[in-house]
């Protein structure tokens, strides 16, 4: 089935697309539906709501089927397998249609009645708006000092200060967020993956809301991956601008090394042979490892695609339904 890239099922112009990662919500997916409608049917603009179901066990998937059936403006992205929060997102976010896309979560514990307000930020000159819990509804000991700890180390190694990068409320430039690349548990980083762009980025307090149904599906381990991830990123900032250049220097320095090697080890012995063997091996393995990275960061960073938006193509929209999709209703996606 094809698809006009900006237009949604109906055929008509989609401006709005919110896109909620769910998983095992069954009892709060229909209030959060109705608590979106509610919010943006009042403004005039057009919308649709992308609920990605990452591996959900309980009725989720039925009752969004159900809801779909009566709404097409609802459009479900179904994994088979549970695959994590930073997946679900990324799937959404690639089938959204929208020129603005709206991130949340599905526990209702994000306000959609914000993403007006959110909305009207971004269209004053920024390209991210970033929701901050103003009196967040969580247990201070294991969710908000954790969260409070982790806001002031990623604002000083990103250099990007977000009060509250956990929050999940966020509205996007569609041309935006489709350029970030986004793995493990990269959701949380958008505003500082989007550096390397130039991104303008302003944050707004919103409301938070206590969990009504079901518990959290994220513990106190998440802590180990996002310093692994904060790791990850603060390199591939440092890397971002001229990543073939700065990269191949340093493989450079390393195959130079190897080379020197051969010459400076001397000696005869079946010990010495190793040893040289050894490091020549190494320094070679790091110069090839660093070129080839230095490409991968390049092609996240510097695509065609992005090259246009950067020098303002207007039409760097295009994105559209997830390649290897299987669409078995119109308006319902399963990911294997």
């Amino acid at each position: 089935m094809s698809f006009d890239l900006k237009e949604g099922t109906d055929g008509h112009e989609v401006e709005i697309s919110v896109c909620v990662p769910v998983y095992n919500e069954e009892e709060s997916v229909r209030p959060l539906y109705e608590a979106i409608v509610n919010a943006l049917e009042p403004t005039g603009r057009s919308f649709e709501m992308v609920m990605v179901d990452d591996g959900s066990s309980d009725q989720t998937v039925p009752l969004l089927t159900e809801m779909s059936a009566e709404d097409p403006r609802l459009v479900i992205v179904e994994f088979l397998r549970n695959e994590g929060q930073t997946a679900a997102m990324t799937a959404g976010i690639e089938h959204a249609r929208g020129k603005f896309i709206v991130t949340m979560d599905g526990d209702l514990q994000n306000d959609p009645a914000d993403i007006p307000m959110m909305l009207e930020t971004l269209e004053e000159g920024h390209d991210i708006v970033v929701g901050w819990r103003v009196k967040r509804q969580d247990k201070f000991i294991t969710r908000k000092l954790p969260s409070m700890i982790a806001n002031r180390i990623i604002g000083k190694i990103t250099g990007l200060p977000i009060r509250d990068n956990g929050c999940s409320l966020k509205v996007y430039r569609g041309e935006v967020i489709k350029r970030v690349p986004l793995y493990s548990d990269m959701h949380r980083f958008i505003p500082a993956m989007t550096i390397p762009l130039g991104a303008r980025v302003e944050q707004v307090g919103v409301r938070h809301h206590a969990r009504q149904f079901g518990e959290s599906k994220y513990g106190l381990s998440r802590i180990f991956k996002v310093l692994l991830d904060l790791f990850s990123i603060k390199t591939l900032l440092l890397f971002a601008r001229h990543p073939i250049r700065r990269f191949s220097g340093i493989g450079t320095a390393a195959a130079i090394a190897a080379i020197l090697s051969v010459f400076l080890i001397n000696g005869d012995s079946e010990s010495t042979s190793v040893v040289k063997m050894a490091v020549v091996g190494l320094f070679g393995s790091l110069s090839v490892f660093l070129i080839l990275l230095g490409l991968v960061i390049s092609t996240m960073f510097h695509d065609a695609e992005l090259d246009e938006m950067l020098d303002g193509d207007d039409n760097a929209d295009r994105a559209g339904p997830r390649k290897g999709s299987k669409a078995f209703m119109p308006n319902v996606y399963s990911i294997g």
